[in-house]
């Protein structure tokens, strides 16, 4: 069984949950005998594959004469995303924006008759262009390899599949990751959620990260139930690198926020929730990793609180670097407003970090030992903290089961359902 794959991001070029989450799930399916093949606008050179095809859409030679150019050409509409609404941003391209507007999909002349589009793989404000570029790419891949089943991953994938699936008659599978509803609350940008529906309609199958997320996809987006299947994520085990242990050279107990600072990610409730531990206790630091748009406000609200000498804030981190911060807690809160899975409390678990995480979260469907709140309700966000920090039986419970319940949490479990789904389409 071969799968064309499309993504946006490949490792070690992440910057948030979804490079991730696809990763887990193709070494998954590896392991279950299947073959990928996986295209991404970019590849840098140093990407560790194993036994992954990798394509560079970058590479892929157009011929200007093609009926199918000619097509899509025609179609093709410009626009500019917000900022506010880039999916995935990191701390470097958040800060740097501005830098990036003039980067985006360049053409590489080679004869009178074809060319290249060179993408550059981000979440610039010319990310439709790219998207709209990368499904005419999508059309030559799939003329150019054999493959059973098409596989895109979230919104930024989905028109190459939909072209894909054209050229080659064979069954779409999108997956949804994060609907546009939870990047950014009823204020959607109406050009994504088009693509999105556009995606899942002409999916034969839609693969939803969480029963949460499942509702979403039926009760706003009109999909039938009928195709729109669960399949949780799992959690990478952990590096090498990331079980030597971490030395702590501060006494005060440590709370963390790891995420995009974003709407998505309610941060603001958990400066809240912090501003009201620390009038229990004064000798608690919290620390907020991460990069967005909300950063600036989020600064600004600690030092309005006074509790700026409390409050840390490490930028975007990654790989390692996200192990050694839960080395150094005690607590995790996740207090997503809408979350469509959360593999970040997995992670701190898997650090034996007790969590608390929002109610409205993915992840909440699947985690036993975990505390769960409303995102709104600050108030009990900073009683679970204060009770974990406080409370020594309590921490050693949710560390002790938590880490235990985590590691029965794998994507092999997930790579067996989406090959399951694979061979439902395939002999349909």
């Amino acid at each position: 069984m071969k799968v064309l794959m499309f993504g946006w991001e490949f490792p070690p070029h992440i910057s948030g949950g979804l490079g991730t989450a696809c990763y887990g799930l193709t070494k998954a399916l590896m392991k279950a005998d299947v073959d990928i093949l996986f295209v991404a606008p970019k590849l840098y050179g140093d990407e560790e594959p194993g036994s992954i095809r990798l394509i560079n859409a970058s590479d892929v030679t157009i011929d200007v004469r093609d009926e199918v150019y000619k097509e899509h050409l025609n179609k093709i509409e410009f626009m500019e995303v917000d900022s506010t609404l880039l999916p995935y941003a990191t701390e470097e391209e958040y800060y740097h924006l501005v830098e990036q507007l003039d980067k985006g999909v360049t053409l590489e002349k080679l004869d009178v008759h074809t060319q290249k589009f060179n993408f550059s793989g981000g979440y610039g404000k010319n990310l439709m262009e790219e998207v709209r570029r990368y499904a005419i790419v999508a059309s030559y891949i799939s003329r150019d390899n054999e493959f059973d089943v098409i596989h895109a991953h979230d919104w930024l994938a989905y028109q190459a599949g939909i072209e894909a699936k054209k050229i080659s008659g064979k069954p779409l599978v999108v997956h949804m990751h994060a609907t546009e509803f939870d990047r950014s609350g009823e204020n959607i940008n109406q050009a994504v959620y088009a693509i999105e529906r556009q995606g899942m309609e002409a999916a034969d199958v839609v693969v939803a990260v969480s029963h949460l997320t499942r509702n979403i996809v039926i009760n706003r987006y009109g999909i039938d139930p009928v195709k729109v299947i669960t399949v949780h994520n799992g959690v990478e085990p952990p590096s090498e690198a990331s079980k030597a242990p971490v030395k702590r050279v501060l006494k005060d107990k440590v709370v963390t926020f790891l995420g995009r600072i974003t709407f998505q990610k309610g941060p603001e409730y958990f400066i809240e929730a912090a501003f009201k531990v620390l009038e229990k206790d004064p000798n608690v630091r919290f620390v907020m990793a991460g990069s967005g748009d909300l950063l600036p406000r989020m600064i600004r609200r600690t030092a309005q609180l006074k509790m700026a000498t409390r409050f840390h804030f490490t930028g975007f981190l990654k790989g390692d670097d996200v192990d050694r911060m839960f080395g150094l807690s005690d607590v995790y809160v996740m207090p997503s407003v809408s979350e469509p899975f959360g593999i970040s409390p997995l992670e701190a678990m898997r650090s034996s970090v007790p969590v608390i995480i929002s109610k409205q979260s993915g992840v909440a469907e699947v985690l036993k030992h975990a505390l769960k709140v409303d995102y709104w309700d600050v108030d009990a966000m900073a009683d679970a903290i204060y009770a974990l920090l406080h409370y020594p039986a309590l921490h050693k419970m949710f560390k002790t089961h938590g880490k235990t319940e985590v590691e029965s949490i794998k994507w092999d479990q997930a790579g067996l359902k989406v090959k399951n789904i694979y061979k439902s389409l395939i002999t349909k």
